[in-house]
């Protein structure tokens, strides 16, 4: 395995067709599918809960019609790495090209550092995608609201998961590493919709068995690896959607 790059950073998707359990959004007809085709992105927000793959979705967006791309951490950043990314896009934009600005966890910008897109997006100066976990009616200003669209990313089905953990196991980094049915299972139903924590997962268990068999059964993963948690939250939308659930059931 290669130590220095963790396994999902070496499985990110390279090619928009490589991107899974996307279909209503990159499918054939799909909306992205059609802005791609038509060279030109709108404004967006990429709402899905971790590990479904924003923040690389965008990354090929802007990748797939050739335009220059500024990035932005809602954690880290603040007004002034904005005004910085509004020079270097007025920059791209007196050299000919088009320019994405992504902010990723925009909902931890405040109302104010939200409110410093808008001249810009609406002038057309950039094009503008937020990544969020959050349900964007709450934490989104509704001024940039209206000015993007919301893609709702779905949490990975089990058979997106499935070929996701074969396209891990069937890379290099792994060493050839294979897992008995139920132990697949096991991890499969562990990852709860997220691949990034299947891939950490697998990856986990790379490293526990590195001097055991190749292949892992369900015994020994268990024993290996005993916390696995599905997704909770206090508040947000998985609290909410399993309160419904426990009363639906």
């Amino acid at each position: 395995m290669t130590a220095s790059v963790p396994l999902a950073e070496l499985m990110r998707p390279q090619q928009l067709d490589e991107v899974l359990g996307q279909d209503h959004l990159l499918g054939p007809g799909a909306p992205l599918t059609k802005a791609v085709a038509g060279g030109r992105l709108p404004s967006m927000i990429l709402w899905g809960p971790p590990g479904v793959g924003k923040t690389t979705l965008a990354r090929l967006l802007v990748s797939a019609i050739g335009a220059r791309q500024l990035m932005i951490s809602a954690v880290l950043s603040g007004v002034k790495e904005i005004r910085e990314a509004v020079a270097q896009a007025e920059l791209y934009r007196a050299q000919g090209h088009t320019t994405v600005v992504f902010v990723d966890e925009v909902h931890r910008f405040n109302k104010s550092q939200q409110d410093a897109f808008l001249p810009h997006v609406e002038a057309g100066l950039f094009v503008f995608i937020g990544a969020t976990t959050e349900n964007p009616a709450f934490e989104v200003n509704r001024a940039l609201l209206s000015r993007a669209q919301v893609f709702r990313l779905q949490a990975l089905e089990i058979q997106s998961l499935a070929a996701l953990m074969d396209r891990a196991l069937a890379s290099e980094s792994l060493g050839g590493l294979t897992f008995e049915p139920a132990a697949r299972d096991r991890l499969l139903l562990a990852a709860d919709g997220d691949g990034r924590r299947l891939l950490n997962l697998i990856e986990m268990a790379g490293l526990a068995f590195a001097d055991r068999p190749a292949v892992v059964d369900d015994e020994a993963l268990s024993k290996a690896m005993p916390s696995l948690l599905r997704q909770f939250d206090k508040g947000g939308d998985s609290f909410y959607d399993q309160i419904s659930a426990l009363h639906k059931s």
